[in-house]
């Protein structure tokens, strides 16, 4: 295969790609979803290696479930700090397995909502989740995390715009395997950069390594060093301790502290649930098949809801669907399933090596930055794209108002002082993220106001790919299930 063909549409088969690069697009899905993932148990306190290793047995259960079609990513989720911090406000060992409980029942909520659609159809539920619904939260998806870029941007920014430089150059210009590893080359090429800065002019500031002394310029931070030096090969990725089971098997049982996990974290799952649905939404958008009907939303649901509920049990965040690896598929236009399973084994690999992990994690926080700058930029899009390509008619006041009210919602609480909209139910706080009001608000008023004009579509290539597919193999037709 030429590498002029390589570079002309979507590949579905990355086999065709040989052996080798398809190791690296794996790398490159790893890379990408890493950052945030590690960032989670990072503020909330649980464990590094376990959320490594959950996150790629989680991702190999979801396509398990989804008969190995959807090509997601299940990272840490975001959505449930609330809920761990009301819990264990400090990071304290001894509360985290109640919030690890907590969120172990709300991925059951998942299989709960899949079950309804199993019995009564997807088309039920889909109604409510029409694109003036799910293409505005898909922005605001990218929106949202966008603050979290720019932050990491900000420590270096001239770190920062190297490696979204790499990324449009070898996209835009690349030719062959250049053209669809942008983000590893980014990561790559930067970090480079950062090593020889390092060490011509590498000044420690406040525990960073800074150019000449400046913090606005960091680099490599002193103490991911020190535990490059320290951490062993192997080790074991989670304690038992760290477990929800040692809450049960130990003689110091908080049933009050249980109930209030359940009642604090549960309902955080029907925001996931709008979330999940959105990210789905986003991949069928970008690849250019109907996921939501074939495997089927209640698949996908099933697969996301009992990797959250495996790794809370295990000491590890709740899982999501990741948005930086829908970003990659975008940038990359290499939609096989198998590259993304590959990840989730390098994933596995590294949660059994604290030296291998403390050598990704490491990674300056520009570089992050300016990698999650392009991805988080590239969810927008196709959420923009969502929207006009399902050509939702702006002249009617309905639509606009809909969308006017998720994004609004969504970015405006996001951003607020609270960041939050809380809910005090007597001594229970309820948390809602802005994605999850702007996400609920978006979807009742689809439900209540008059001039639906939209019907979900029963086949399962609703939404078409304009881009050529190389070296594919030929659809088999499957029996329902």
């Amino acid at each position: 295969m030429s590498k002029s063909s390589l570079q002309d549409g979507a590949v579905y088969d990355a086999k065709s790609l040989g052996a080798g690069r398809v190791i690296v697009l794996g790398f490159q899905h790893m890379f990408a979803m890493f950052g945030s993932t590690v960032l989670v148990p990072a503020l909330t306190g649980l464990s590094v290696s376990a959320t490594l290793l959950f996150a790629g047995l989680g991702t190999i259960l979801f396509h398990l479930l989804s008969k190995r079609k959807v090509p997601a990513f299940l990272g840490s989720s975001f959505a449930f700090l609330a809920g761990y911090f009301a819990i264990a406000p400090h990071g304290e060992k001894e509360l985290l397995p109640y919030a690890c409980f907590g969120v172990a029942l709300a991925g059951l909520v998942y299989l709960v909502l899949a079950g309804l659609i199993k019995i009564f159809g997807v088309n039920r539920v889909m109604k409510f989740f029409p694109p003036i619904v799910t293409g505005p939260i898909i922005i605001a998806i990218g929106l949202c995390l966008s603050a979290t870029a720019i932050n990491s941007c900000s420590t270096n920014w001239i770190v920062a715009i190297v490696a979204i430089l790499v990324i449009v150059i070898c996209n835009i210009w690349g030719k062959g395997m250049i053209k669809i590893i942008p983000i590893l080359l980014g990561v790559i090429g930067a970090c480079i950069l950062c090593i020889i800065l390092t060490l011509a002019s590498g000044q420690i500031v406040d525990g960073y390594y800074c150019i000449g002394g400046n913090a606005n310029f960091q680099l490599f931070s002193q103490a991911s060093i020190e535990n490059i030096k320290n951490s062993a090969w192997f080790g074991l990725p989670f304690e038992y301790n760290q477990t929800v089971f040692s809450i049960f098997t130990g003689e110091s049982l908080d049933t009050g502290l249980l109930i209030t996990a359940i009642f604090t974290i549960v309902p955080i799952s029907l925001a996931t649930i709008v979330e999940h649905i959105g990210d789905i939404s986003a991949i069928s958008s970008t690849v250019g098949r109907n996921y939501i009907k074939d495997p089927g939303l209640h698949r996908t649901l099933m697969g996301d809801g009992l990797a959250t509920t495996l790794a809370s049990l295990f000491g590890a965040p709740a899982n999501t669907t990741y948005g930086e690896n829908t970003g990659v598929l975008t940038l990359s236009k290499v939609y096989d399933p198998f590259v993304v399973r590959l990840a989730a084994l390098f994933a596995i690999c590294f949660s059994v090596s604290p030296k291998l992990a403390a050598c990704i994690a490491a990674i300056p926080t520009p570089v992050v930055g300016g990698i999650s700058l392009v991805l988080y930029g590239m969810i927008s899009a196709v959420g923009v794209r969502n929207v006009v390509e399902n050509k939702i008619d702006f002249s009617k006041a309905r639509n606009v108002i809909i969308a006017a009210l998720i994004l609004v919602l969504s970015i405006g609480v996001t951003y607020s002082s609270a960041g939050a909209i809380v809910i005090p139910c007597g001594k229970i706080v309820i948390s809602l993220s802005g994605l999850a009001i702007g996400s609920i608000v978006g979807i009742v008023l689809n439900a209540l106001l008059p001039g639906k004009d939209y019907v979900f579509e029963e086949k399962s290539d609703a939404s078409h790919s304009k881009d050529s597919i190389i070296m594919s193999e030929p659809v088999k037709k499957e029996k329902k299930n």
